[in-house]
């Protein structure tokens, strides 16, 4: 049985107040890369006035993170990760601390 020449995946990028989902077709030995690239030329460099981060935003499929060359599968959830605007352990520890100041 042959594999399929074309494969379907979804590019997915969210903010804290929206998200957005992109339908792309691919060759079937397409990398997230390429998903990308094609993703990219249709939306342009921003979605509803909200930049995205095509060249430097972390890549991954279904929550796992993947190299930007790593081949996807069909029907793959391929996301763009936004950049941390804080680190979520600091937060924890300072929310602890301020906690146990207000018990004192």
């Amino acid at each position: 049985m042959n594999p399929p020449a074309r494969k379907q995946c979804v590019v997915a990028y969210a903010t804290a107040a929206r998200q957005f989902l992109w339908p792309v077709e691919l060759a079937a030995a397409a990398s997230i890369q390429d998903a990308l690239e094609i993703c990219r030329a249709a939306v342009g460099e921003s979605a509803d006035g909200v930049p995205i981060p095509w060249d430097s935003g972390r890549v991954g499929i279904f929550g796992e993170a993947r190299p930007r060359h790593h081949v996807c599968a069909p029907g793959d959830r391929i996301e763009l990760y936004r950049a941390l605007q804080c680190d979520p352990r600091a937060r924890r520890h300072e929310r602890v601390a301020r906690e146990r100041r207000q018990r004192r």
